[in-house]
C-alpha cells in the first residue's frame, strides 16, 4: 500500500474504533514496510491489546505495544485523544514505559514522548499529512528508531535556565532595598503561578496576560499580582469575571507583592515563555537557594545533593523494603485467587477468595498509605520530593497489578501529608512546600490522574521551621514520628563549631547530647546519634544519610560505633 491509498481508503471510512483501528494499524505497517504485531507470535515484545489476558477482563492496556518503542491506543472519529492519552499514562508502567505514547481517532495520529529526564514533546499528523515524506519519516521513527524522537532539552537544563532567570529578577529586587525573605517568598509565588498556569490550574494564558498588560502600564504590576494573589487564596475568587481556582496551602495567605520595573516584567515574560509544566522540583529548590540570596551559599543547610545521590539512599530506605513488602503480599494474592478459581462454583472457598484477596491488598495500601519519610534537614525538599515520588509509584504500581490479578483499582492516595521536614530556615522550608506541591501535582499529571482541587494546595504543616536539634527549652528536640529517615544533614567539622554556631548554642547543644556526641565531633554526627535513638527506641525502620568520609574516625568514629555493634549498617 502506498501513502496516496492508505490517506483514500481511510479519509472513506465510516467505521467505528473497535472494528478499524488493528486494520488501520496494520495498513500503517504495511506503509511503513514494518514487522507487524503478529509477526510475534508469543506477543511477548509485540502485541494488539496488551494486557488483555489478565484475569478481569476488558481491553487492555494499550491497543498496540511494542517493547522499547511505544504503546499505542485509538478511538473513534473527533473523541477526545486527551482521554486516550492519560489511559496510557496510567498504564505506562505496566507497560515498561515505553520511550513514545500514541493516540490516533485514524485521521490524525498524536505522538509524544515520554523519556523520563526529558521535556516531553508532541508531534500532530493528520491523514493527509502522511503524503509528505518528512511528516511519514515522523512516523517510521516511532516504529524503527524512537530515539530519534529523543527531545534536546533536559528538564534538568530547563530547570536550570528557569533559575537563571528568577535568580536575576530576584538579585534587582534585593539591589533595591527589599527584604530578602520577602523577595523570596514573592518569587516562590510567582514560579507557582508560572507552573500553575502551564498546567492549567490557572485559567488559560492568565498570568501571561496579565504580564503583557503590566508591560504597557509597569506602575500597575503590583496591583495586579496582589489582585491575583487574593483570588487565589480563597475559595471562589475571581480576577476580571474570569474565575480562579482555590489554591490555599499557605502560599498565597496574603496579597503581598513587589512593585517591578519595565526591564524586569520583560525579563518574567522570557521566563514564562519557558514550559514550567516540565521543571524539575528535584534542583528547583537549590537552584534557587543559590541564585536568590548569594549570601547565604555558605550557611548552614545551603548544600546540594545531587539526584544519583539522594536515590541512592531511597532506594534502600524507601523503595526496596516496600516493594519487598509488596512481592511477598501478591504472591499471596494471587495464590488465594488462583485457589478460590480451582475450586468448586458452590464452594465456600470460590465465594470468600475475592474477599480474602481484598483483604490482603487493602491492608498493604493502608499501611503504605500510613508510611511517613521524615527528612529532619530537608532544605530545600529535594529528599522530600523524591520519597514522595516513590511512595506514589509504588502505590500506583500495586494497583495496576493488583487489577491485572482481577481486583478493583483504586484513586491514588498518597499525597504530601506522606514526607515530613524540618528546616531551621524559613525560606528553604517554604521552598521545600513548594517542591513538593510541584511534584505531587506533576506526578497526577504524568500518570493521567486529575490534579488536586479544593483547595489545590493542601497546608504543608508537615514541614516544619525549626532547629532540629535542640528545642527552645535547650533539651533535645522531639522528631516527627516516622518509618523512615533520609537526608543530608549540614556538615560542619567539630573544630568550627563554636566559631559559626556560637558558644551559647554550642554549650547548650553539648549538655544536651552529653551521653551520645563527643563535643569534638562533626555537626553532621547529631543526626546520626538522633536516628540511631529513633531505630534504638523502635520507633523507626530503616534511615539512610549523607555524610563525609570523616565520620568514619576520630571523635565522629564513636557515634557509629553502637550502630555498627547493633548490626544495623547495611550499605555505606
Amino acid at each position: 500500500m502506498t501513502p496516496i491509498e492508505l490517506i483514500s481508503k481511510w479519509h472513506a471510512n465510516t467505521r467505528n474504533e473497535r472494528a478499524a483501528s488493528q486494520e488501520h494499524f496494520l495498513d500503517l505497517c504495511g506503509v511503513l514496510n514494518e514487522p507487524t504485531p503478529n509477526s510475534d507470535p508469543t506477543g511477548a515484545a509485540y502485541a494488539f491489546e496488551k494486557g488483555a489476558t489478565k484475569a478481569s477482563g476488558g481491553e487492555g492496556w494499550a491497543d498496540v505495544w511494542r517493547r522499547g518503542r511505544f504503546a499505542w491506543e485509538y478511538k473513534g472519529k473527533h473523541k477526545d485523544l486527551e482521554a486516550a492519552h492519560r489511559q496510557l499514562l496510567q498504564y505506562a508502567g505496566a507497560l515498561e514505559n515505553p520511550p513514545l505514547l500514541v493516540t490516533s481517532d485514524i485521521s490524525r495520529i498524536i505522538v509524544r514522548t515520554n523519556w523520563t529526564n526529558c521535556v516531553s514533546e508532541r508531534h500532530e499528523l493528520l491523514l493527509d499529512d502522511l503524503a509528505n515524506p518528512e511528516r511519514l519519516g515522523v512516523l517510521k521513527s516511532v516504529f524503527s528508531d524512537p530515539e530519534r524522537l529523543l527531545p534536546n532539552k533536559t528538564r534538568a537544563a530547563l530547570t536550570a535556565e528557569a533559575a537563571a532567570e528568577f535568580a536575576e529578577l530576584a538579585g534587582r529586587l534585593r539591589h533595591r532595598g527589599n527584604d530578602p525573605q520577602t523577595v523570596a517568598h514573592f518569587v516562590n509565588r510567582l514560579v507557582f503561578c508560572l507552573f500553575a498556569d502551564d498546567v492549567g490550574l490557572l485559567p488559560a494564558g492568565l498570568f501571561e496576560r496579565m504580564l503583557a498588560a503590566s508591560r504597557m502600564r509597569p506602575a500597575q504590576f503590583e496591583a495586579y499580582a496582589s489582585r491575583l494573589f487574593t483570588a487565589m487564596a480563597k475559595r471562589g475568587g475571581e480576577v476580571d469575571f474570569t474565575p480562579v481556582a482555590w489554591f490555599n496551602g499557605g502560599l498565597f495567605e496574603d496579597d503581598a507583592a513587589l512593585a517591578l520595573e519595565a526591564d524586569d516584567i520583560v525579563l518574567l515574560q522570557k521566563a514564562a515563555a519557558l514550559d514550567w509544566a516540565e521543571v524539575d522540583p528535584s534542583i528547583l529548590g537549590t537552584l534557587f537557594e543559590r541564585g536568590l540570596d548569594p549570601d547565604k551559599r555558605s550557611q548552614l543547610g545551603a548544600h546540594y545533593t545531587s539526584r544519583d545521590m539522594i536515590e541512592r539512599l531511597i532506594e534502600p530506605v524507601v523503595r526496596r523494603p516496600l516493594l519487598a513488602e509488596w512481592r511477598g503480599v501478591h504472591t499471596r494474592i494471587a495464590a488465594n485467587l488462583a485457589a478460590g478459581a480451582a475450586a468448586k462454583p458452590a464452594s465456600k472457598a470460590r465465594r470468600d477468595s475475592p474477599a480474602q484477596a481484598e483483604t490482603l491488598l487493602r491492608g498493604f495500601l493502608d499501611r503504605l498509605r500510613a508510611f511517613r519519610v521524615l527528612d529532619p534537614a530537608c532544605g530545600s525538599g529535594n529528599f522530600l520530593y523524591l520519597a514522595l515520588l516513590a511512595l506514589k509509584d509504588l502505590e500506583h504500581q500495586a494497583m495496576v497489578e493488583a487489577e491485572a490479578l482481577g481486583l478493583q483499582r483504586e484513586f491514588p492516595q498518597v499525597g504530601p501529608e506522606a514526607v515530613l521536614g524540618l528546616e531551621v530556615n524559613p525560606y528553604a522550608a517554604e521552598l521545600a512546600r513548594v517542591s513538593v506541591w510541584i511534584g505531587h501535582i506533576q506526578w497526577a499529571r504524568r500518570h493521567g490522574f486529575p490534579p488536586p482541587s479544593d483547595p489545590v494546595l493542601r497546608t504543608l504543616d508537615t514541614i516544619d521551621c525549626r532547629d532540629a536539634l535542640l528545642a527552645d527549652d535547650g533539651t533535645q528536640a522531639a522528631w516527627p514520628a516516622a518509618d523512615a529517615i533520609v537526608g543530608n544533614p549540614p556538615f560542619l567539622g567539630g573544630k568550627r563549631l563554636r566559631t559559626v554556631l556560637g558558644d551559647e548554642y554550642c554549650g547548650r547543644l553539648f549538655t544536651a547530647y552529653a551521653d551520645q556526641v563527643s563535643a569534638e565531633a562533626d555537626l553532621v554526627c547529631y543526626w546520626f546519634a538522633k536516628a540511631q535513638k529513633e531505630f534504638a527506641d523502635g520507633r523507626l525502620l530503616h534511615a539512610g544519610l549523607v555524610a563525609t568520609n570523616s565520620i568514619r574516625g576520630g571523635a565522629n568514629r564513636r557515634v557509629l560505633e553502637p550502630i555498627a555493634q547493633a548490626g544495623a549498617i547495611s550499605t555505606a
